[in-house]
């Protein structure tokens, strides 16, 4: 087929030509240039014309039309550059540049429902595991100052954002980029289960493009076997509308060096980077996602921003909220059978690591669903959390639990009956005492089979590591406090305190009455064997003991005496907790969360305690 279309093309290209010629041109021998122009003649390709002695050879109307069609087939393969290899994303680029006449500040910074676009649009990044977020700023950079200090942004300038296009941006942060990354324009607003396709599509090299918007400067897109054939924001230009781009992309970090290859001989400023990803299509295998009837939309003039206010942003968090009511809906569905038309209610429930949700089914049946939350899982292994968890509900002081993806981290477990979960002012309450005091004893001396420790040294370098992953800021003097904490980490380990199985995140949030006179424990992510003072100590420093308070706690638990090993044992693990949990929240933060003032009460605690602690020099 080949040889065929070889003489085909020499035809074509080649007025009045004989076999001799044909053969010359083509490296074929006399013999096999005739059997092909036999072959070509009987199916009707090529013709004949008499010129004088020779015979001369052309393209007949069929086999112009031939050689069109095997032309386009060529343009309709394309180079799968990733060989199946895929990446997952942990990168953005904000593209932030621009000026918008209208406005007296970059538009993303706009206010939107208590907070911005941009902050708005940094939250869902984050919960869906985004970790590096790279704006690229122009106009008025200083107005992004409230971000400046945040973990996990890198901010570069476009210089010359006045009289260039997103491409010149988007290169502006090639010094940074360093894997597959999705690139947006500040400007939209958008459902957050377009980041969610975007993201988990398979399609390493991803446009998105919806519905047509109709909001007046749409960029069009004509789709053509499968891919992207044209873009264009003149009706004129295209054969057929299939689209619109939505101004979000999905790049690999090979195609992105591509991007730069061919822009190094761009002469067009203005070029934007959609055109020359397309021109990147010509060659290689560029996808895109198309989702029908998505709520979005961008901000170029006041009338748009009314436009969303008004409009656009309270329909999109109403089709939001049904969405995930949904997505719950199936996953209760599909985990634990019950039909969704069963259920008749979903709401939140609160949670300081993970969101919880209640579960209301008909007949009066509730579940709790449990989402992990961000970042946890560098932090917790869920398969330990779920031998723990499972160990505790046999002991009768967990709830139920139904199901558990421990690659996940979703859990769904049964709702305690007439469920009371303790604040800290009821924690202070004598019978509450008595209570937590007993579920702990009953946990402590079971002998269920944790096998995992919960080991304070390595809890401690782990989450110090966290913070360096993510160029967290510790608090100050943290070098100080360390060396301190060490110094009586080694007391503690000199003790040699036997290990029993232990909750070791006792916070009265964690604790649920049911009823009067019974108890849960809830929440096993850091159960492991452990000093089973632990457990008391942080039970004393989440409920804001007064020392009178917490001799009553201790004395329910050692009715035979609190000794003063007890209580050193107590300080020790104070100083622990609130140095591992200063740092946790340091993470957590640099990871997008806000906890206010909890990191550095507790970070001061620790210090105000260590000195406490070496002041006195306790000794066993």
């Amino acid at each position: 087929m080949e040889d065929q279309l070889k003489v085909l093309e020499t035809i074509n290209k080649h007025v009045h030509i004989n076999q001799k010629f044909i053969g010359q041109l083509c490296n074929f021998s006399a013999g096999k240039v005739n059997y092909l122009i036999r072959d070509l003649m009987e199916k009707g390709l090529i013709g004949t014309q008499k010129h004088g002695r020779s015979t001369q050879y052309y393209l007949t109307k069929q086999g112009i039309r031939y050689l069109k069609n095997r032309y386009a087939s060529y343009q309709d393969k394309k180079v799968y550059l990733h060989g199946g290899k895929t990446a997952q994303v942990k990168e953005v680029v904000i593209l932030a540049a621009g000026e918008t006449k209208e406005f007296n500040l970059p538009v993303s910074l706009l206010p939107l429902d208590g907070t911005t676009l941009l902050q708005r649009n940094i939250n869902i990044l984050r919960k869906h595991g985004i970790e590096k977020i790279i704006i690229v700023t122009g106009y008025k950079k200083e107005a992004f100052s409230q971000l400046f200090d945040e973990e996990g942004i890198i901010f570069v300038e476009n210089p010359r954002y006045q009289w260039t296009g997103s491409m010149s941006s988007l290169a502006c942060a090639k010094n940074v980029i360093s894997g597959d990354f999705l690139v947006l324009e500040h400007d939209i607003l958008i459902e957050e289960q377009a980041f969610t396709q975007l993201i988990n599509n398979e399609q390493r090299d991803c446009m998105l493009i919806a519905t047509e918007s109709g909001l007046g400067n749409e960029a069009y897109v004509e789709l053509r076997n499968q891919y992207i054939f044209k873009i264009s924001k003149d009706l004129h230009q295209l054969n057929r509308i299939n689209g619109e781009m939505v101004g979000i992309s999905k790049i690999s970090y090979d195609v992105f060096q591509l991007m730069l290859e061919e822009y190094k001989e761009n002469q067009n400023p203005f070029l934007n980077y959609e055109y020359l990803l397309l021109d990147v299509s010509r060659q290689y295998k560029i996808g895109y996602l198309k989702i029908n009837d998505l709520i979005w939309s961008d901000i170029d003039t006041k009338e748009h921003y009314i436009r969303i206010l008004n409009l656009v942003y309270p329909k999109l968090k109403r089709k939001e909220e049904k969405y995930f009511v949904h997505q719950f809906k199936e996953t209760i569905s599909s985990t634990v059978g019950i039909p969704q038309d069963q259920i008749t209610g979903v709401s939140p429930l609160g949670g300081m690591t993970n969101k919880n949700y209640k579960i209301s089914v008909a007949g009066g049946k509730e579940y709790v669903l449990r989402i992990p939350g961000a970042g946890t899982k560098k932090m917790i292994d869920r398969r330990i959390e779920k031998e723990n968890a499972v160990l505790a509900s046999r002991l009768g002081i967990n709830a139920n639990i139904l199901y558990f993806d421990e690659n996940k981290g979703m859990k769904i477990s049964e709702m305690i009956p007439d469920a009371e979960t303790l604040t800290p002012k009821m924690a202070r309450r004598e019978g509450n005492m008595k209570l937590v005091a007993g579920i702990l004893k009953k946990l402590h001396t079971s002998g269920i089979p944790m096998k995992n420790k919960f080991d304070i040294g390595q809890i401690k370098a782990r989450y110090e590591q966290l913070v360096d992953e993510v160029n967290g800021h510790f608090y100050p003097n943290f070098r100080k406090l360390k060396e301190e904490v060490l110094k009586i980490k080694a007391m503690y380990d000199a003790m040699q305190v036997p290990l029993v199985p232990c909750h070791n995140d006792t916070l009265p949030d964690n604790f649920v009455k049911s009823g009067d006179d019974r108890i849960y424990l809830i929440d096993w992510e850091y159960a492991g064997l452990n000093d089973p003072v632990w457990d008391l100590a942080a039970y004393s420093l989440e409920s804001s003991f007064t020392e009178r308070e917490e001799e009553l706690f201790l004395s329910f638990y050692f009715p035979e005496g609190i000794t003063e090993k007890i209580r050193m044992r107590m300080l020790m693990h104070k100083i622990f907790q609130d140095y591992i949990w200063s740092l946790w929240t340091v993470y957590k933060e640099a990871k997008g969360d806000n906890f206010g003032d909890y990191g550095i009460t507790r970070y001061n605690r620790a210090i105000a305690n260590t000195e406490f602690f070496l002041s006195k020099k306790v000794s066993a």
